[in-house]
């Protein structure tokens, strides 16, 4: 009886446990429940009132709520976010660290802090910083990330006003003197690495600054430094005025700085010749010295430039620097609105070349380029088939050749206008030996085209015109231009030359052999003609290699149907040197130098030009 009643007992027992077990479980739900609850009723509390943004997005950026701060801060309503992923409103120079920071989140569970800017709804940036923590799932995986973001768009511009001032003029809001060193330092390390980079600095100083700061006053001479600041600011802002192709002045990054007082080093980055900075410092003078009026005072401000250039060989950035202001001081010591280069060859040459320009524009507008004409032989006969024509500058002192200022014309763009008036005189020049001098085969004429000229816009119309102009038959006009320019843009290259084809003129490569074009572009490119550079004709009896290169151009040519020019013929064993290789025509010393028109007719009536026994 006693067993049944302990067995009935603990049954019992278990019951009562369980039921209290359940009764447990239900209470501490409830309380879980409960403070699940009072946990959101807190977090809703703390997020609608908080001036933090806080957001909950998925792994998959999408957004599951933002706070009120959102709305306040950016301008978004919770629904025109909910409209958009969490990214589009990040700027696109953020969004790949703020990708990183996520992916790090993810996986790590652990987010950083970080720096991000976000579209205000006006479409102004703000910036952000921004934390992250993770929400993991039963499986412990993070499967959202709560972001708070504080706006700290004020301390971001004080933060940057405070760095601006640091490394600018109070006065002008120009660069000062440690910002300037910092890009000076940096192309003076850019110089070292490359050596066919030039720069300069030029030291502006106003004249007189001192007196004028007596007579006027703080106040008024604060503001003339202001208007100067500015006026050198738009000067050498100007592209138009800095770099304009038909002056030749190229000249890349600048920096206008004020050191303190009245000194303004300027620095000139990727400069071309040392003339540029001089060009650019007689700008700048003259922008200075326009007069004007502030507070009733007519000022009427001059400026001492000195200019120091990277080409000395200066130890440390600074030291171009320095040269610049002992440049300045030495101009001021010539008196008012001087400037003085630092190097004196320099200073020579930079002279030199702008006289150069200011004369050559002199020669055009006066008509002082004549050309001259080199006759072009048959090599078998010595019959004079045709004529090159080539510039010679009649400057009242002297007569100068090409080589003395083609250069200086190509950089300034001058030979434009320069070699379209070769271009007519010489069709017109051909057209008048033809009529005098007919034959079976008619002369013909060949000019040289320069680089500038050949992408010179509107050059495949000016050949056109001068052919039609002089009633020239187009067949018996040669362009020849180098290996070189031919090879400056390919593609251009012989899209022009076609266009050229096109008008039915002849299209020869001058300097040929030099190793500048690639054998394919000889099929590319619609060509007539090779003229052998000099230096292979000169050498071709002493160096076996010429006479091999040489062979190889006329088996080649002959294999193209091109015609073969050899030029620097000065003495009767090239001519036969050279017949003996198949080459057809040449031109040189030994039958004539370039002539006046006049003399170069003379030419014509002779049967034949110095042939020797073959």
């Amino acid at each position: 009886m006693f067993p049944l009643l302990n067995l009935e007992w603990w049954n019992l027992t278990l019951i009562a446990v369980l039921l209290i077990l359940v009764a447990w479980q239900q209470v501490r739900s409830y309380q879980v429940r409960r403070n699940a609850a009072k946990r959101e009723e807190l977090f809703q509390i703390i997020t609608e009132n908080a001036d933090d943004m806080i957001a909950l997005v998925d792994m998959k950026r999408n957004r599951h709520y933002n706070s009120p701060a959102y709305k306040r801060v950016l301008g978004y309503s919770p629904a025109e976010l909910a409209e958009t992923t969490s990214f589009e409103q990040i700027h696109v120079d953020d969004r790949l660290k703020v990708l990183e920071a996520a992916r790090e989140a993810h996986e790590t569970g652990v987010g950083k802090r970080m720096q991000y800017r976000m579209r205000h709804k006006n479409g102004t940036w703000r910036f952000l910083e921004s934390t992250a923590s993770a929400i993991r799932n039963d499986k412990g995986e993070v499967e959202k990330l709560v972001i708070v973001n504080r706006d700290i768009t004020e301390q971001k511009l004080a933060e940057e006003k405070l760095e601006h001032n640091s490394l600018h003029d109070a006065l002008t809001g120009l660069p000062n003197h440690r910002l300037f060193v910092e890009r000076l330092q940096h192309s003076f390390l850019h110089a070292q690495r490359d050596p066919q980079y030039r720069y300069a600095v030029l030291f502006l100083d106003i004249d007189n600054f001192k007196v004028l700061n007596d007579v006027v006053g703080r106040g008024v001479s604060d503001q003339v430094l202001v208007a100067i600041g500015r006026r050198l600011s738009e000067c050498l802002s100007d592209n138009d005025t800095i770099s304009r192709p038909e002056e030749g002045l190229s000249v890349g990054d600048t920096v206008l700085a004020r050191s303190g007082g009245d000194e303004f080093p300027i620095l000139l980055e990727d400069i071309k010749d040392p003339s540029d900075a001089l060009r650019v410092a007689k700008r700048l003078q003259a922008a200075v010295a326009i007069p004007f009026t502030l507070e009733h005072h007519e000022i009427r401000p001059s400026a001492s430039v000195g200019i120091a250039l990277s080409t000395a060989p200066q130890k440390q950035a600074e030291d171009l620097l320095r040269d610049a202001e002992i440049a300045m001081r030495r101009a001021k010591a010539q008196g008012t609105g001087h400037c003085e280069i630092f190097n004196a060859s320099m200073h020579s040459r930079a002279i030199y070349r702008l006289n150069l320009e200011t004369e050559l524009r002199t020669a055009i507008a006066r008509c002082q380029f004549v050309p001259h004409y080199q006759s072009i032989v048959q090599l078998k006969t010595g019959r004079v088939v045709g004529f090159e024509a080539l510039l010679r500058w009649y400057h009242p002192d002297r007569i100068i050749s090409p080589g003395e200022f083609i250069e200086v014309a190509e950089e300034t763009g001058l030979i434009v206008p320069i070699g379209q008036r070769l271009l007519q005189a010489a069709c017109q020049q051909l057209i008048d030996w033809q009529s005098k001098y007919p034959a079976t085969e008619p002369l013909h004429m060949t000019v040289k085209i320069s680089a500038r000229q050949f992408v010179h816009p509107g050059f495949v119309e000016d050949v056109g015109a001068a052919i039609r102009e002089s009633g020239l038959d187009p067949c018996t006009l040669q362009l020849e231009m180098t290996e070189g320019v031919a090879m400056l843009d390919p593609k251009l290259t012989a899209d022009l030359l076609s266009q050229l084809k096109r008008l039915g003129v002849r299209i020869i490569v001058d300097h040929f052999g030099t190793g500048h074009m690639p054998l394919a572009c000889l099929r590319r490119f619609p060509l007539d003609g090779l003229k052998i550079d000099r230096s292979l004709v000169s050498t071709m009896r002493s160096d076996r290699a010429s006479t091999d290169i040489l062979r190889f151009i006329m088996h080649l040519a002959h294999e193209l149907d091109l015609t073969v020019i050899a030029e620097g013929i000065e003495e009767v064993a090239h001519v036969k040197h050279l017949v003996n290789l198949g080459c057809e025509l040449g031109q040189g010393y030994y039958f004539a130098k370039s002539l006046e028109a006049k003399m170069a007719q003379q030419l014509l009536s002779q049967p034949h030009l110095h042939v020797p026994a073959l």
